[in-house]
């Protein structure tokens, strides 16, 4: 049988079709801003990962008279869907094999197309319009990630004088897409990229905030056997409560280190996984991150003390170290969820919840941003509880 060559942008399609017959807290907020507006004369910048779910959000903010400037996060673009989202129209850079240079440039792209309203993720856009003395001119925006929280209440502290909504921030968000879709979509990322049983297998998961409760819970369920490494002593104290093994960052480089089998980071911060923690790993441990920055495990440092370094899959490197052990690294450090192999990202649901949140966020900086203090800044109770509300009747929950 003949290959029959498929147009990206037809591929694109046909994806999001699916996605958007499943999204319906978004198909409602669709309908509405199409006879309200709010983004009318608004041109929002966008950094956010690439992928069907994002072209949804996408289009109900064009429906509301968005003029879309975007592009993805470094290592997470899907093709298909950057051509299916330039065919409806909108401004799109990037690739999914851009270097983290080519990225940069994306993103640099979109702050020079001077938009007033920023969709962040991870704080880049933010970041590169501070530095250039651009801030002027922002309305307000958006950060999807606790990463981006934490670099504007850090590093930017001071230097945003518009107001933030952390998408992250909202508990909303916290128990449906952080604990329960990430959770679900790094083990299952886990067994696609590896094919590997996850029952009576060790793992190690670095971080107890919600992502990592959600890995870690998920992990049990599955039948792993699971220890969690914190340094905040009320994260660690929930963890040993919640029934799972418990150590610091001395355990992770110690005994830890020897015991697990797999090591899941799900910080936000660098220099997790370092080289005092490859010295002492097991042989044949496997380390990923799900994290947003590619910068848990010091990848640059492993290969550079590597005695060799062999891809076996697009998702999949086989690191040599120097005294005959190997590690398996998975999606290069990256995100495994969505920079692995036949990425698929968190549920549906969850990212309607979640991508309903962003939209509704959105249409208050556009209208109301006077209303809303400078700086980062959780989402506002009232859009909390009434998504809550459409959500709790999306599912079905009182039947």
């Amino acid at each position: 049988m003949t290959d029959v060559a498929v147009d990206p942008a037809e591929r694109g399609a046909a994806r999001v079709r699916w996605i958007r017959s499943r999204m319906p807290l978004l198909a409602a907020a669709r309908a509405q801003f199409a006879e309200s507006r709010p983004f009318s004369g608004h041109r929002i910048g966008m950094s956010l990962h690439l992928e069907p779910k994002t072209a949804v959000l996408l289009e109900t903010l064009a429906a509301g008279g968005a003029e879309i400037v975007a592009t993805g996060n470094h290592g997470s673009t899907q093709d298909d869907v950057v051509a299916f989202l330039r065919g409806q129209g909108m401004t799109v850079f990037g690739a999914r094999d851009d270097t983290l240079e080519q990225h940069h440039a994306h993103v640099a792209a979109v702050v020079d197309a001077e938009p007033d309203i920023l969709l962040d993720n991870g704080a880049d856009l933010a970041a590169l319009v501070a530095e250039r003395g651009l801030a002027a001119r922002i309305v307000g925006g958006t950060e999807e990630t606790t990463s981006g929280g934490d670099r504007l209440r850090g590093e930017l502290a001071g230097r945003i004088p518009f107001p933030v909504v952390v998408i992250n921030d909202s508990l909303l968000k916290a128990i449906g897409e952080n604990k329960h879709a990430v959770g679900q979509s790094v083990v299952e990322s886990f067994m696609r990229l590896t094919n590997l049983m996850v029952p009576g297998r060790r793992f190690v998961v670095a971080g107890y905030g919600w992502c990592g409760r959600g890995v870690a819970h998920y992990l049990r369920q599955f039948g792993g056997k699971v220890a969690v490494v914190e340094v905040d002593e009320l994260k660690a104290f929930e963890a040993a409560l919640d029934g799972f093994r418990v150590g610091g960052p001395e355990q992770l480089n110690g005994d830890l280190a020897r015991w697990g089998e797999v090591f899941i980071t799900a910080t936000g911060h660098p220099d997790i996984l370092t080289p005092t923690f490859f010295d002492a790993v097991a042989d044949g441990a496997v380390l990923a991150n799900c994290g947003h920055f590619p910068w848990e495990i010091d990848v640059a440092a492993l290969k550079a003390g590597a005695a060799s370094v062999e891809r076996l899959d697009d998702a999949i490197e086989r690191i040599g170290l120097p005294d005959g052990r190997h590690v398996i690294l998975l999606a290069e450090g990256r995100m495994m969820n969505l920079a692995g192999r036949e990425p698929k990202g968190n549920s549906l649901e969850s990212m309607d919840l979640g991508f309903l949140l962003q939209s509704l966020s959105l249409e208050r900086v556009a209208r109301d941003a006077a209303s809303l203090r400078v700086g980062a800044q959780p989402v506002p109770d009232d859009i909390d509880r009434e998504i809550a509300r459409r959500m709790l009747a999306a599912m079905g929950a009182d039947r």
